[in-house]
């Protein structure tokens, strides 16, 4: 019977959401600076459970994957979830109309999932 429940619960185990405590961009806006520039604001949800575990910064890449700004998130958000952060000063190569959003966490890298942003005025 013990064998039967240890099975039980490492197949419980297997079975979890892939993903589940990976870090999540929920959504995202671009807004055009007046210097040429882009302010990029972003809703990130993770599962953050203290220093140890928390959602640590956002990225903003062209599409041919090369990074244009990244958000330093200095601390954990356990009790604010999805929060939002944005970035200044996001400078966008000429001809890009588009950039994605992916995020990281300390203990899991960067998350699966991103989103893209439309650039206005491009």
């Amino acid at each position: 019977m013990r064998a039967f429940f240890a099975i039980a619960c490492l197949l419980v185990l297997a079975v979890r959401p892939a993903g589940a405590d990976m870090p999540v961009p929920v959504s995202a806006k671009a807004f055009a600076e007046t210097n040429g520039t882009f302010r990029i604001e972003v809703a990130v949800r993770h599962a953050d459970s203290g220093w140890e575990h928390f959602a640590d910064r956002w990225e903003v890449l062209a599409p041919d994957g090369k990074v244009l700004g990244t958000r330093v998130l200095l601390h954990p958000h356990d009790d604010e979830q999805p929060f939002t952060r944005d970035l200044g000063g996001v400078r966008v190569p000429a001809g890009i109309r588009r950039v994605v959003i992916r995020v990281h966490d300390k203990v899991h890298g960067w998350g699966s999932k991103t989103v893209d942003v439309e650039l206005p005025g491009r």
